[in-house]
């Protein structure tokens, strides 16, 4: 299932009150400072870290395929008394006016594009929309097999009406070929409205170090540096890595 499809409806609603984390703002205000504005996050989501940095006074903007979830930024940004611009665009296909000195990903959200063609449309979607010599910031991670004592757990919160929101995972599969994890995730709601219950597949893809250098390089971006989990060089066996990718002049 494409992301624009899976975090919508009950996934959308589900997602703030099932969150276990939230992005430090740090790092990103951080980026967004060194390489200078205007920024934009790409898969900006319900508004973490966005909204943060906006808060900051940055000149950042969103994208993120899903309405549903951009709907729900808009209302938190609102909520709080913050101006905001998003736009409703898939990564791999982006056609924004205007044109920024960085573009960054808050966490591993690359990773769900499906396989290294729809990745390589997303590079090129970068570099066409960085100013000569700008900058992005790409997190990549490569998922570890789920425990089996983690199938079939449920994760319970509550909804802003009251309602019970269960999630668990029921099944997971591993592709070392297409370097993929597909995972059927269930999305249960229980209130006086009645009760409802989703299934929805949710696919990972990951990178070698290696290989999602050479992507970038075929998408115009050279690799300004690669870092692991704790800030060092990552080697191409890391299972976390960050990219630092850089527009050449045209």
């Amino acid at each position: 299932m494409d992301a624009a499809d899976f975090y919508t409806g009950i996934v959308a609603e589900s997602f703030a009150p099932l969150k276990s984390f939230s992005f430090d703002p740090g790092p990103y205000a951080e980026f967004v400072r060194e390489a200078g504005g205007p920024a934009l996050e790409l898969g900006c989501g319900d508004g973490d870290p966005l909204l943060a940095l906006r808060r900051q006074g940055l000149d950042v903007e969103g994208v993120d395929s899903s309405a549903d979830m951009l709907e729900r930024c808009r209302r938190r940004a609102e909520a709080a008394g913050i101006d905001v611009t998003v736009h409703h665009q898939r990564m791999e296909a982006l056609s924004l006016p205007r044109r920024y000195r960085a573009v960054f990903l808050a966490g591993p959200t690359f990773n769900l594009l499906p396989d290294d063609g729809t990745a390589v449309a997303a590079l090129r979607s970068i570099r066409g929309h960085l100013l000569d010599g700008g900058c992005a910031l790409v997190p990549l991670h490569v998922p570890a097999p789920s425990p089996a004592d983690q199938i079939g757990r449920v994760r319970t919160a509550t909804a802003d009406d009251g309602a019970e929101l269960r999630f668990s995972l029921v099944s997971e599969e591993r592709d070392e070929t297409l370097r993929t994890r597909t995972s059927l995730l269930r999305y249960e709601r229980h209130g006086d409205g009645g009760s409802t219950v989703e299934e929805r597949p949710w696919l990972l893809h990951w990178y070698t170090r290696s290989g999602f250098e050479e992507l970038a390089a075929a998408a115009g971006l050279s690799t300004v540096s690669v870092t692991d989990a704790d800030g060092n060089a990552a080697g191409d066996a890391a299972t976390a890595m960050t990219f630092r990718l850089r527009a050449g002049h045209r």
